[in-house]
C-alpha cells in the first residue's frame, strides 16, 4: 500500500484534470459569467500544481509530514471552496468564502515547512 499522502497526491491529480476538464467543457453550458468560469480554472490549476508537488514531498520528504498535510488542507480548502463557489455563490458565499483565504495560507505554509523541513540527501552522482 502507499503511502497515504502520495494516494491523495495521486487521486488529486486525477480529479483535478477531471475538474478542469469539465469546467472547459461542461460548465460552460450552465455558467455564462467568464469570471467564474476563470476561478474554476485557477482552482482546477492550482489543485494540480499542488498534487504534484504533495507527490514531490512524498517521494524527497518523507517525513515532512507538516509540509504534506499543509498542502492537502490547502488544496481541500483553497481549490474546494472555489469550486463551490463557482457552482452556487449563494448558496455556498458564506460558507466557502472564508475558507479559500484559509486554504491559501495552508499553501504557502506547506511550502515554507517544505523549505525548512528535512529531506532526502541527494547522492552525489544526482548532483
Amino acid at each position: 500500500m502507499p503511502p497515504l499522502f502520495w494516494t491523495v497526491g495521486s487521486l488529486y491529480g486525477a480529479s483535478a484534470v477531471m475538474l478542469g476538464a469539465f469546467g472547459a467543457h461542461g460548465l460552460k453550458k450552465r455558467i455564462t459569467d467568464p469570471a467564474r468560469i476563470a476561478n474554476w480554472g485557477t482552482a482546477a490549476q492550482y489543485q494540480l500544481i499542488h498534487s504534484g508537488v504533495l507527490l514531490l514531498t512524498t517521494a524527497i520528504a518523507p517525513r515532512n509530514k507538516l509540509a504534506a498535510g499543509l498542502f492537502t488542507a490547502g488544496m481541500t480548502m483553497f481549490s474546494g471552496s472555489l469550486y463551490l463557489l463557482v457552482l452556487d455563490p449563494q448558496r455556498f458565499g458564506k460558507i466557502a468564502g472564508p475558507i479559500t483565504p484559509l486554504g491559501g495560507l495552508c499553501l504557502i505554509g506547506g511550502w515554507v515547512a517544505l523549505a525548512f523541513g528535512k529531506r532526502v540527501p541527494i547522492p552525489a552522482a544526482m548532483r
